[in-house]
């Protein structure tokens, strides 16, 4: 079976030279801008349903879960955890895709908001999955990806095993070069071919339409103090 989905074009020939300027400024600068109600709203319901066994299990957040269907796999595969998939879509997470496990809940939020919230309430990922977001290829678009945008030092505090994969190698390039830039943490961009099973419909059609996909694993502490002026300032 193939599939047809049309590669990146960009006017990039490398990573974006103001990487490093963005990042800088997103550590010096906190994120003044105000929590939507609705998110807050969605993150109580969501702390009350992570934390009704008294925290016991590991928590794993899968952010702009789409569809839904990588929140249900990562549920089905780590079924000793809790799995949240976030999305800002309530049309993407309505969508018919069968059950959601027990250990599995959607949320529709807004994802900046709901990182911020979950930095401040403490919580602490064993897994964290960035999984082919909107690479935004123009090079204009710089602050709209995660690694050219003022949360990027929320999604890196949090920790845990962070996992992001694209199928834009520049994207992951440049995220690799911001979460050294943070954290001193290097890690590898590397090509990725999916198993039997893709994790998203995204990995699907790019993989079925000829598509290189890349991935950067890193195993990240717990580091709150990556944030100007502390979580605390979200709530």
């Amino acid at each position: 079976m193939h599939a047809t989905s049309r590669a990146i074009a960009t006017n990039q020939l490398g990573p974006h030279k103001d990487v490093a300027r963005r990042v800088e400024r997103a550590l010096v600068h906190p994120l003044r801008k105000p929590v939507a109600e609705h998110t807050c709203e969605a993150f109580e319901r969501a702390r009350a349903w992570y934390e009704r066994d008294g925290g016991r299990r590991p928590l794993i957040l899968d952010a702009g879960c789409g569809v839904g269907l990588s929140t249900r796999q990562l549920a089905e595969c780590f079924d000793d955890h809790l799995v949240i998939g976030v999305d800002r879509s309530a049309d993407r997470l309505s969508r018919e895709h069968g059950e959601v496990g027990g250990n599995a809940l959607l949320v529709r939020a807004d994802l900046v908001d709901f990182w911020r919230l979950a930095l401040a309430a403490g919580w602490q990922p064993a897994r964290h999955y960035l999984l082919y977001p909107n690479p935004y290829p123009k090079s204009a678009h710089l602050k709209q990806r995660w690694h050219g945008h003022p949360v990027l030092p929320v999604i890196l505090a949090l920790g845990g095993r962070l996992e992001l994969r694209s199928n834009w190698q520049l994207y992951v390039e440049e995220f690799a070069q911001a979460l050294k830039q943070v954290t001193t943490v290097a890690a590898a961009v590397e090509p990725f071919v999916p198993g039997e099973r893709y994790l998203t419909p995204f990995e699907r059609k790019y993989h079925l339409s000829g598509q290189s996909l890349w991935r950067l694993v890193a195993d990240l502490p717990h580091a709150p103090q990556l944030v100007p002026d502390g979580p605390e300032e979200v709530v």
